[in-house]
């Protein structure tokens, strides 16, 4: 019996080295966007979750909130690629991750607008996602 707990723990312990999660986070007036890369042995899972209230400057507009989750590819070092398919239809979301030494920063294609509406976007439009330590 003792075997096997130790065995069950030293699984769970080999398992949690080979895991890594790391968070990045953008604040923008009113708009907040967290993107989350998660590793576990060779597959990469990419989440990235918007928060939109109206800034000054977007007055008349609505709130808005979008996720997007999926497997990503790295495509270059520090760079990662994430595709996710709109249910029912023929288009791709297309996101591309460019990771620093301080954060990351997403650009997203066209077909990103089946998963998001309104002032809601994607892309960190050039600006720099924070890694949070």
């Amino acid at each position: 019996m003792k075997i096997k707990i130790c065995l069950m723990a030293a699984m769970l312990i080999s398992g949690n080295a080979l895991a890594e999660t790391d968070h990045y986070l953008l604040r923008d007036g009113s708009h907040v966007q967290h993107l989350k890369i998660n590793t576990v042995g060779d597959e990469t899972t990419v989440t990235v979750d918007v928060d939109f209230e109206p800034n000054a400057d977007e007055a008349g507009e609505n709130a808005c909130s979008a996720i997007i989750s999926g497997e990503a590819k790295a495509v270059a070092e520090n760079q990662w690629l994430m595709k996710r398919r709109a249910e029912g239809e023929a288009h791709y979301c297309s996101l591309n991750i460019e990771l620093t030494a301080s954060g990351a920063s997403i650009e997203q294609s066209e077909d990103c607008s089946y998963f998001v509406s309104g002032i809601c976007r994607f892309s960190t439009d050039g600006k720099e996602l924070l890694k949070i330590e």
